[in-house]
């Protein structure tokens, strides 16, 4: 099995995208199912065992909310 690399990748999506994006996940999370999602060019699976967080991140006159969800790999 090969290594994934390190990565740390922010994709900006329109509003029609991100609504798509969105309720796919939504339909995941309803059903207990996992989720898969291409990001920059690279496809993830998220695993219906993943924890989701919400955070809130303020920096000046920035504000920022992130969904997160945290899973480790199984080897």
């Amino acid at each position: 099995m090969t290594n994934k690399k390190d990565r740390d990748i922010e994709k900006t999506y329109s509003i029609s995208e991100a609504v798509s994006k969105l309720r796919r996940l939504a339909d995941c999370l309803e059903k207990d199912r996992p989720f898969e999602i291409q990001i920059a060019g690279e496809r993830i699976y998220v695993p219906a065992r993943a924890v989701l967080s919400i955070e809130h991140e303020r920096e000046g006159d920035i504000e920022e909310v992130e969904f997160q969800f945290k899973w480790k790999r199984v080897k």
